[in-house]
């Protein structure tokens, strides 16, 4: 029997499901409570599948059961098998009603309250019927860990690094700005130089991230040692109001210096800011089958990014 034969006729959803639930609860016993089955059942389906592949899915143990590589493997099989019946079923809903479904978008704190709320007024404008789910992703690895496990449908993020898996888009580009408070003396000075304002209070990003690694990248091409931070942040919520206060500078990407400038909070002061420039990125993965509210989400995503976004 070759292995096309052993997955069409012995391995069936339910087995797969099976298995995601006691990799996911770490018990076999827990795993038959949640799936509302005995525990006998949920063994023999364990036992059966290891059988027809040949293979140990599962190290068990006193304190329950632990995945093996070739049960990761198959999780990863399962979790991918189960997505893309979800994503059919999705696509079947819209071609009944095509204002209908999910969108599950992950972003960081600073797409959240900057790019994200113009994109959502648009996008639920145009589909009202379609629900989306916004949840905030960690930088770094957590966020990709998120769209590998398919938590979320797509990404809109500051930098995810080159990854084989996903496809990675970016919207635009930008420099970074200096800024203070609007009430701030330094706000009302046509002429100033960074040499002005270096020993200021500072609320930064942290240095070892990768936005403050650009950040420190700025201040070396002007020709500066990266200052001490006062304040050493990612949240941009708490960054726009320290700097608003008047008692802090910072630096910003263009685009959220120019919406807090808008509302009156923030200043960005006439300096030349050469150096890295920073880019906002949508991403998903490759090879995943797309249901239609996400790819209109996505064209959504590409206009209003257009539009918001004029940079040097």
């Amino acid at each position: 029997m070759d292995w096309s034969d052993r997955i069409g006729r012995r391995i069936k959803l339910r087995d797969l499901h099976i298995l995601m639930a006691v990799a996911d609860t770490g018990s076999m016993a827990k795993a038959a409570a949640r799936l509302r089955i005995s525990h006998p059942a949920v063994s023999k389906a364990i036992s059966e599948m290891e059988g027809t592949l040949g293979v140990r899915l599962f190290d068990r143990n006193s304190q329950g059961a632990e995945l093996t590589p070739h049960g990761e493997v198959l999780l990863r099989c399962g979790i991918n098998v189960f997505d893309e019946m979800q994503q059919g079923l999705r696509s079947l809903e819209y071609l009944s009603d095509p204002n209908s479904g999910e969108v599950r978008l992950g972003c960081t704190d600073i797409i959240l309250h900057t790019l994200v709320p113009p994109i959502v007024r648009n996008f639920s404008a145009k589909y009202p019927g379609v629900q989306l789910d916004v949840k905030l992703t960690n930088p770094g690895a957590h966020q990709v860990q998120e769209l590998r496990e398919r938590k979320i449908d797509l990404l809109i993020t500051r930098a995810t690094g080159q990854q084989e898996d996903f496809h990675s888009e970016i919207l635009f580009d930008e420099p970074f700005v200096f800024v203070v408070g609007v009430h701030r003396e330094l706000a009302r000075k046509r002429l100033i130089a960074l040499a002005d304002i270096i020993k200021r209070n500072w609320v930064l990003p942290p240095y070892d991230s990768a936005p403050g690694a650009l950040v420190a990248e700025v201040f070396r091409a002007n020709g500066f040692s990266p200052p001490r931070p006062l304040v050493k942040t990612i949240a941009i919520q708490l960054t726009v109001s320290l700097i608003a206060s008047g008692e802090f500078v910072g630096i910003l990407p263009m685009s959220v210096a120019a919406l807090s400038a808008h509302q009156g909070s923030l200043r960005v002061l006439p300096l030349k800011s050469p150096g890295p420039r920073i880019s906002a990125e949508i991403v998903f993965l490759k090879n995943r089958t797309l249901s239609p509210a996400v790819v209109a989400f996505i064209d959504c995503t590409r206009e209003v990014a257009k539009s918001l976004v004029r940079v040097p």
